[in-house]
């Protein structure tokens, strides 16, 4: 099958790969590589690239690393399949010095797909090169300075105003209107003059500087726009409203009391106005209802949600599903109509190692996405089960002992932080790592 295609992945150079010998007198078949199952490579063996895996493949380096980004929406249209691709990011660097670091909008664009092997003959060989230059992606990078490290950045539009909320390492929630950035990556001439001009005037629109510590959670509203959650390490939770007239907001000093030690993620309901779930490093997943004082608003907690931290959580639009990932490498579907029962309706044990980002397909209800810190993401449909006359479990049980769920593993980026699917682009998945950005789309979804 063409998904059985996507497990075979890995490489440190972030291409995902088939093993195959290097002795030009080894007859050895190409293999699968599976991570953490089978034998590792062998003495004389690579990892290769199998891009007909892939429908769509790019890399980007931005200098500095970014620990997280947000897709900008833009006004291309919904539902874009036709390459080339534009994609629009914003991200914060997290680099050596407090003062070297950034907040960037991105814009890559002239996105192609994936080339088809190439054929034998000299003239093909001359149009693929004149080809080869017109199918170069491109980047436009509009950069602001940023005092200290950034956490994590999370962009909203408040009608036609889109911002981004930006946590910072020295314990700051700011702020940051988007428009000027996203119009300069849009024309050169103008993105030269604000490098030159004008991105060091550049400052937040808004400041809160009431956790007293730093801390990684964040979210905005989907169904309110501009009310803005926070929460960080010193287990408190913050819920911002915005004002009348817009560009401020009133954030309640009294946390949300419930977690015992850091709030690692938040997400709102995306059908209920009042309603967010958290996830700790203390283990357990909580729902809260703002219409309740803070110190009352819990209303339902699993307390040992994982065996360990619960680093990330997505709440999915198309049902009343949760996903989380923590520090023991499971990912767990719970049904909130279950939820009290404390026991999810799934389990998965693919990663190896601590998941560092969870998310649900923006279409798809049953598909979702997670990344770890060992290197892989994985790709998951829910709806998928193994047909009984495949034989394939004969053929190589290896490939019978993952989740019959498992769609894709991509592997050969270094310390995976963060990814999203683009909600205008179906199947695009986009990440960061110490290695850089990567898009891509799978045969798989």
């Amino acid at each position: 099958m063409a998904a059985r295609k996507g497990r075979r992945r890995a490489r440190e150079t972030g291409e995902p790969m088939e093993a195959e010998s290097c002795d030009p007198g080894s007859a050895g078949p190409t293999q699968v590589y599976l991570p953490g199952r089978g034998p590792p490579l062998g003495e004389g063996e690579e990892l290769v690239m199998d891009e007909e895996a892939y429908v769509l493949y790019h890399r980007a380096q931005t200098g500095a690393p970014c620990l997280s980004f947000d897709i900008v929406r833009d006004h291309l249209g919904n539902n874009r399949t036709e390459l080339p691709l534009t994609l629009y990011l914003c991200a914060g660097t997290q680099a050596e010095s407090a003062q070297s670091n950034r907040l960037m909008m991105l814009r890559m664009h002239n996105l192609h797909g994936t080339r088809p092997p190439p054929s034998d003959g000299s003239d093909e060989e001359e149009e693929d090169e004149e080809d080869e230059e017109e199918r170069k992606p491109q980047l436009e990078l509009a950069m602001v300075p940023h005092y200290g490290g950034i956490n994590r950045v999370r962009v909203s539009w408040l009608g036609e105003e889109p911002v981004a909320g930006v946590w910072s390492e020295k314990g700051q929630v700011e702020v940051f209107a988007l428009r000027r950035l996203l119009q300069v990556v849009d024309d050169p001439q103008a993105l030269a003059v604000f490098l030159r001009d004008e991105q060091a005037q550049v400052k937040p629109i808004f400041s809160f500087s009431g956790h007293m510590s730093e801390g990684f959670a964040l979210d905005w509203s989907p169904r309110v726009p501009g009310c803005l959650l926070t929460g960080d390490c010193l287990k408190n939770i913050h819920l911002w409203m915005p004002t009348d007239g817009g560009g401020s907001w009133h954030v309640d000093q009294r946390p949300f009391v419930g977690h015992t030690r850091s709030v690692e993620d938040l997400q709102w309901s995306p059908t209920e106005d009042t309603v967010f779930a958290s996830c700790s490093a203390d283990a357990s997943i909580r729902i809260w209802d703002i219409r309740a004082a803070p110190g009352k608003a819990c209303m339902l907690t699993t307390a040992t949600a994982h065996d360990g931290d619960v680093n990330v959580i997505s709440w999915s639009r198309r049902e009343p599903f949760l996903l989380s990932g923590g520090d023991d490498g499971a990912l767990k579907v719970w049904d909130l109509r279950q939820f009290k029962a404390g026991s999810p309706v799934a389990t998965f044990k693919q990663h190896m190692a601590p998941v560092t980002s969870v998310e649900w397909h923006p279409q798809d209800s049953g598909v979702f996405a997670a990344s770890g810190a060992d290197n892989q993401i994985t790709q998951w449909d829910l709806a998928v089960e193994r047909d009984p006359e495949a034989g394939e479990a004969e053929a190589d049980p290896e490939l019978a002992a993952l989740p019959q769920q498992l769609l894709f593993v991509h592997q050969g980026e270094t310390d995976l932080k963060e990814l999203h699917w683009h909600p205008q682009c179906p199947g695009v998945l986009l990440s960061t790592a110490l290695s850089g950005f990567t898009v891509f789309r799978t045969i798989s979804v």
